[in-house]
């Protein structure tokens, strides 16, 4: 068996994994995401090394993120996703997309986390928690970010109060994780929105005349399993036509590949610490004249002697 680097085997070095697919129902008025991650997965990952609970709960942020994510037209625009908690196991989330690229990182209260039971809702995991979806566009540089309760079943009820609330779109957002010993970590997720003057999608929820069409997808897209979602040996080509072939015409679009890169960069930090004045960067050192800087998403150190900043 040959290994692809990451010493999963060749078997998951065809799968069909680190992938987002976008696909479009013009008949019906609606797009879609489908996305499933493996090797990105097993990266971010174990630089920390989560409990199961916190594992799960951070594979399937960064599926949403890479579903919302793959939505940018713009090139060099960023996608974040972060919730704001308040009295539950996690203290922070944040996870990010740009051009394919992602990372992601929580920070959890391992005394609560003992207290949670086994399956924790998602109140016991965020307590009054907030979600706050990101979009910059590099292009335009413009800013949109939209704020919602962390309420609901899962994560992916939250997403989809989301878009109802911030966006005023129809959707439906679906997660699935698996921690499958012979291949690694695998999550898949798929989010299908109605755009009811096309992909611009220019009515909104206060139009709410004809809505045959996405109650019709709604429950089609509804029949999704998790193990569909989470085959590593699916194509994802594989899913919209599923769901979908009895339509007249279901468009996909080309495949984005996605990957784990942290874009920690150590002369960007040297940056940072040399705006601090002399006496706070002299805090900042140890007993040997050396500041520590800390990835969290990551966990890579980086080290600055304080005679640089002389």
């Amino acid at each position: 068996m040959k290994s692809n680097g990451n010493g999963k085997g060749e078997a998951f070095a065809v799968a069909h994994v680190d992938q987002a697919l976008g696909f479009t129902l013009p008949s019906r008025h609606a797009r879609g995401r489908v996305v499933r991650l493996g090797a990105v997965l097993d990266t971010v990952l174990s630089a920390h090394g989560y409990p199961p609970v916190v594992g799960r709960l951070l594979a399937e942020a960064l599926t949403l993120t890479a579903l919302l994510g793959s939505t940018l037209k713009d090139a060099g625009g960023q996608l974040t996703l972060q919730a704001q908690t308040e009295g539950g196991v996690v203290d922070l989330l944040v996870c990010d997309y740009k051009g394919g690229e992602m990372r992601g990182y929580v920070r959890h209260d391992p005394e609560r986390l003992a207290e949670a039971p086994a399956d924790p809702s998602l109140f016991a995991l965020f307590g009054r928690g907030y979600l706050a979806i990101t979009f910059d566009q590099a292009a335009s540089g413009e800013r949109y970010q939209g704020i919602v309760p962390l309420e609901g079943g899962s994560l992916a009820a939250a997403a989809e109060s989301y878009f109802t609330q911030s966006e005023q779109l129809p959707s439906m957002v679906r997660l699935a994780t698996v921690d499958n010993s012979a291949v690694g970590h695998v999550a898949g997720g798929i989010l299908i929105q109605h755009l009811p003057e096309g992909e611009e999608g220019r009515e909104r929820l206060h139009v709410r005349e004809n809505r045959e069409d996405w109650n019709h997808v709604a429950a089609l897209g509804g029949t999704i399993r998790d193990t569909e979602l989470t085959d590593a040996t699916l194509p994802l080509e594989a899913i919209p036509w599923r769901l979908f072939h009895e339509e007249d015409e279901v468009r996909v679009l080309p495949v984005t590949t996605l990957s784990n890169n942290c874009r920690c960069n150590a002369d960007h930090i040297r940056s940072v610490i040399a705006r601090f004045p002399a006496d706070e960067r002299a805090e900042m050192a140890d007993s040997e004249g050396m500041i520590h800087v800390d990835c969290e998403f990551c966990s890579r150190r980086y080290s600055f002697a304080l005679s640089e900043f002389a």
